[in-house]
């Protein structure tokens, strides 16, 4: 008899489970279920879609239903799963479009429920032109509005990777964009100071208003459209407002059945399985083992979720698995504007969040030989290390240029995850061409000035 695989999510972790299951598994019949309507939106792609730089908004997502024509797959829209009988291996599902009830079974479980953007809880939020910046929906919505010439003014909450694209999407479209955060600074969750310094006056010099430490008290307007943004640095004329404010997990239906923590994050062990048996846990809705921090911490990305899926599905039907999930590192990279950066493991921020004491070292130079001029593809690069302060184990690192240096995340990644010391990156053996790079690659000098070594001659 074929095994039988619910799972929960369409996004990420759902989609790389059927890739795993149908790769690895003969006698299985597979079903997800997805409550939204459209399977399934990247909104990673949203600023790329906002911009008029996809083929199309449909286009802008994992897999379509009928990319898994096989027979024992099931995929279904508009199914909300709305609770867990475990004794009697069982889901309670609702079909959104007629209200029909349905109880499926399971032989496996597994939960890719994700995450839902935050709305501030303040007055205003019903407000017409008051938007969130995630899904299908809110895409086209927001689409519409940058394409409305009466739209004057967008002001954007929250400066992290989806406020900054969604401002820099607004910026193009011909608007007046404020961008606000509470912290002190763009970006401050993500980059150190050298560089969130470099792209907030990138950012001024584009025309992006910014207001730090700025605690927004109501959004307010007449006729039921949204008018103003309220807050303790004043009112900030708002034609749109789009709420960019961070995530939740997706788990309040979960409440009493699954075991989550304080925050609402499910617990899962280290072969990710619930507190249930056979019901497993991955993607956002998680908080997920750090290599760099070498504990539990929450990392919304899409590579983190397919990792996961890739190793749940591999030992799905081990009783016990022969290794535990292996953690992820947490590398992520944006453009913003002219500046492009990568940026991999912990900085100042998330190591302090985790408790973990780091050292760090900042490091400026050009992409190339001296002898090449800035204008002739010669720009300033720059590095940031993290590391363990005794025994030199990277823990993180990021990139910033107006180059496209971002594939040098992915290295610095690589050496986390197999915890290199400082010392075997400033040696590491990397290709060297003038139409590239320095003498000694770049991440060979930032290791080495991290180390305190004399610099390497510009010339």
């Amino acid at each position: 008899m074929k095994k039988k695989i619910i799972i929960v999510g369409a996004s990420h972790g759902g989609h790389q489970s059927i890739l795993e299951l149908l790769s690895r598994y003969e006698d299985i019949d597979i079903t997800l279920f997805e409550a939204g309507n459209f399977v399934s939106f990247m909104s990673c792609g949203m600023e790329l879609y906002l911009e008029n730089s996809v083929t199309d908004v449909n286009a802008v997502r994992n897999f379509r239903p009928e990319s898994f024509p096989q027979e024992n797959v099931h995929i279904l829209n508009n199914h909300q799963v709305t609770k867990i009988n475990s004794d009697k291996r069982t889901v309670f599902v609702t079909d959104l479009e007629n209200g029909k009830q349905t109880e499926e079974s399971y032989d496996k479980l597994i939960l890719s429920s994700g995450v839902n953007p935050k709305s501030l809880p303040i007055a205003g939020n019903e407000l017409e032109n008051v938007y969130l910046m995630r899904g299908y929906d809110w895409a086209t919505k927001i689409k519409s509005k940058l394409e409305n010439p009466e739209v004057k003014n967008i002001t954007v909450v929250g400066a992290g990777y989806i406020g900054i694209e969604a401002a820099e999407a607004a910026v193009k479209a011909g608007k007046h964009v404020t961008l606000l955060d509470v912290i002190d600074r763009p970006l401050g969750t993500y980059l150190d100071s050298e560089l969130t310094d470099i792209i907030s006056a990138h950012l001024a010099d584009k025309g992006v208003e910014i207001h730090t430490g700025v605690k927004i008290s109501a959004f307010s307007g007449q006729n039921n459209k949204v008018q103003f943004v309220k807050s303790n640095q004043g009112d900030f004329p708002s034609d749109v407002v789009i709420q960019a404010a961070g995530v939740q997990p997706n788990t309040e239906w979960l409440k009493g059945t699954v075991a989550l923590d304080e925050r609402g994050w499910i617990k899962n062990d280290e072969y990710l399985r619930t507190n249930l048996p056979d019901v497993y846990a991955i993607g956002d809705a998680t908080l997920a083992y750090s290599i760099a921090a070498r504990k539990k911490v929450p990392v919304a990305l899409a590579t983190v979720a397919r990792r996961e899926a890739r190793y749940l599905v591999k030992h799905l039907f081990e009783k016990t698995p022969a290794v535990p999930f292996g953690g992820i590192v947490g590398s992520s990279a944006l453009s913003v504007f002219d500046y492009h950066f990568a940026q991999s493991g912990l900085n100042s921020f998330t190591a302090e969040r985790a408790g973990v004491k780091i050292a760090s070292s900042f490091y400026e130079d050009t992409l190339r030989p001296s002898y090449v001029p800035e204008d002739k593809g010669n720009p300033k690069v720059y590095v940031k290390l993290f590391f363990d302060p005794e025994t030199h184990r990277l823990l993180g690192g990021a990139v910033l240029s107006t180059y496209d240096i971002t594939a040098q995340g992915n290295v610095l990644a690589l050496a986390i995850s197999h915890q290199l010391k400082v010392e075997d990156l400033a040696e590491a053996d990397f290709f060297f061409q003038p139409g590239f790079d320095r003498q000694w690659s770049l991440l060979n000098l930032a290791a080495q000035h991290a180390l305190g070594e004399v610099e390497f001659t510009r010339k």
